[in-house]
């Protein structure tokens, strides 16, 4: 069952992007600053203890990526990251966060780097916050491990750098959809919004449905992979949960979205498999506008 799913999201892969020539320009990596500097004045967005460890920074660049950063975090192991920093940041002020979790064929087994030339969600959404931080880590799966390496390659983050608390975003394709499920579980009063694309949700709802963070769904109908009926199920699990908090209905729409997109979606992409086309959603202006325009100042 195992080599079925790893070779189903192997060959996924090879229908969502092809590679792009790296950047000879490369974006250097600040040094890390405690995020005393942080203006967030709510309340504390995740409450874990400070994460104790050493980083050993990248040497390789790619279209403005530092590529292969390691955490040696001493209660996680080692975490493999790809981080985008823009060209201004100096600590001085606080900058928007987005973590973005790649499927299968972004995992570290496949090469530094293999996230950032298989998906294009790290590059897209530079055109919609400026002032943000790109954490691309390459984790191991898609399971409890790598869903606590993404937790607390956040927290580290949160400790070390100027991270503006009400502008935290997340995604996550395919496997890294379940892991952002899981990331969910433990932490949902992080985020201000997230984007689940491809996937399933393995996670448990109630802390998600306690945060009230909004979550996007979405899905191809008939996805070869996962297929859509195990998503729907969860969002009107999730829905039925918001309901029966008394929340209003047109709140509800708002914190909870599915999106499940036809054939004639990915066709207009060039898309030939509608779970490698997810891929494409990072090109969704309406999906991608949804979601770096939400703020946890604005809910």
């Amino acid at each position: 069952m195992r080599a079925l799913r790893n070779l189903v999201r192997a060959c996924s892969a090879a229908l969502i992007l092809p590679c792009l020539a790296a950047c000879s320009t490369p974006a250097g990596v600040p040094p890390a600053m405690h995020s005393a500097h942080s203006e967030y004045t709510g309340q504390p967005a995740h409450s874990a203890g400070q994460q104790s460890g050493s980083i050993t920074a990248g040497t390789e660049q790619y279209r403005g990526f530092s590529v292969d950063n390691v955490f040696h975090s001493a209660d996680s192991g080692d975490i493999h990251y790809n981080v985008y920093f823009p060209e201004h940041y100096d600590g001085n002020e606080p900058y928007a966060l987005f973590l973005t979790l790649p499927g299968y064929q972004g995992l570290y087994r496949f090469g530094a780097g293999a996230n950032l030339r298989t998906e294009a969600f790290g590059f897209e959404a530079q055109k919609y916050i400026a002032d943000m931080i790109i954490l691309a880590p390459q984790l191991n799966d898609w399971g409890a491990n790598s869903a606590d390496q993404a937790v607390a390659l956040l927290d580290y983050f949160l400790e070390q750098y100027n991270i503006d608390r009400t502008r935290i975003y997340a995604e996550g394709y395919s496997g890294g959809g379940e892991t952002l499920s899981l990331v969910m579980e433990r932490c949902p009063e992080l985020f201000a919004a997230v984007l689940h694309v491809s996937s399933v949700w393995d996670g448990e709802l109630a802390p998600l449905a306690a945060s009230r963070t909004p979550v996007y769904f979405v899905i191809g109908e008939s996805d070869e992979y996962y297929g859509s009926a195990r998503i729907s199920e969860t969002y009107h699990t999730l829905a039925a949960l918001y309901e029966a908090a008394g929340l209003p209905a047109e709140t509800r729409a708002a914190l909870a979205v599915l999106d499940a997109k036809d054939a004639a979606y990915f066709e207009a992409a060039g898309a030939t498999s509608q779970h490698g086309g997810g891929g494409m959603v990072a090109y969704d202006n309406a999906i991608m506008s949804w979601l770096f325009g939400h703020s946890k100042e604005a809910l």
